[in-house]
């Protein structure tokens, strides 16, 4: 076992003061790290990343109760990707039932912590406050358009 240390900087100087911050969590018992550099196609919808309870139902999957940490960085240097997180709201380890994407600018990095039960879509949009009713997630996909697009992909887990 290990101890991922994430550490996160910020530096800016505006009128001559410092304004930037830096923060670090360290996430201890690591057993496993998923880590790949991925070209994702124009125009191809590409599977980052599965998670399920039962690590066999879906190859290369991971078990969606040891994920604690993950990050996925746009390497290009103009082009963005769209990230689509697809949930597994009946977290009965079968396709997803929900799904979520947003823009991943070129350069910009998405990270999450764990991939059990943290992840809800609420399409009423009158209810103004967060869903209690969390869920699993199910996969991580990309879409980077009209271009190839370069990301790279870094899970942490812990075996229980």
């Amino acid at each position: 076992m290990a101890n991922l240390v994430v550490t996160i900087t910020e530096a800016v100087t505006l009128n001559g003061a410092s304004r930037g911050s830096t923060n670090s969590l360290t996430i201890s018992g690591v057993d496993d790290i998923y880590h790949r550099i991925v070209t994702v196609p124009s125009g191809v919808d590409t599977v980052l990343a599965n998670f399920h309870a039962t690590v066999g139902a879906s190859d290369s999957s991971l078990d969606v109760e040891f994920v604690k940490y993950v990050r996925i960085t746009n390497m290009d240097a103009s082009n963005p990707v769209y990230l689509q997180l697809r949930i597994d709201a009946g977290e009965d380890d079968s396709a997803a039932d929900e799904n979520m994407t947003m823009t991943l600018e070129a350069g910009k990095s998405f990270m999450m912590g764990s991939t059990s039960d943290t992840v809800a879509v609420v399409d009423d949009s009158t209810t103004m406050i967060a869903s209690s009713a969390l869920h699993n997630l199910e996969a991580i996909v990309a879409d980077s358009a009209s271009q190839a697009v370069q990301l790279e992909v870094f899970i942490a887990s812990v075996v229980a």
